[in-house]
This record gives C-alpha cells, structure tokens and sequence, in this order.
C-alpha cells in the first residue's frame, strides 16, 4: 500500500485540535493549532542538522495540505 504523504488525524477526546500526520522520512504528528510535533523518529547528529532547516517548510506543507482539504471538504 502507498500512504499519502499527508494523513488528516481526528480524536474526540481533543476535539478542538487538529492534526495532521507526515507519513514519510522524518514522520511526525502536527497539531495545527499550536504548531506542536511529535516526532516519530530519532535524530542523531547529522539528521538532527537536516531536521532543523527542513521544519519550517514541512509545517507549512502540513498546513497547506490542511486548507486544501478543508476546501474539498466545503465543496461537497
């Protein structure tokens, strides 16, 4: 199976959070609200480095994705 890139992730026990998952290298969960990350993954070094100039840019990606799909959502 190929995972999206990008999941949107729901729980009723927090219902005014909204996450969404990065399924690819590094994987994280984004709470879009207060733009906390829980990663998935762990970073030594290196990575640790790639990691910090990659953040901004998968935070506005997860962000981007979220709006797009609340579009779709609206259309329907």
């Amino acid at each position: 199976m190929e995972l999206p890139k990008f999941l949107l992730g729901d729980n009723t026990d927090c219902p005014d959070d909204i996450f969404v998952i990065h399924t690819e290298f590094p994987r994280f969960l984004i709470n879009l609200v207060d733009d906390e990350i829980e990663w998935w993954e762990d970073f030594q070094g290196e990575d640790q480095t790639e990691l910090e100039t990659q953040v901004a840019v998968l935070i506005e990606q997860a962000s981007e994705f979220y709006d797009r799909e609340m579009e779709r959502y609206q259309k329907d």
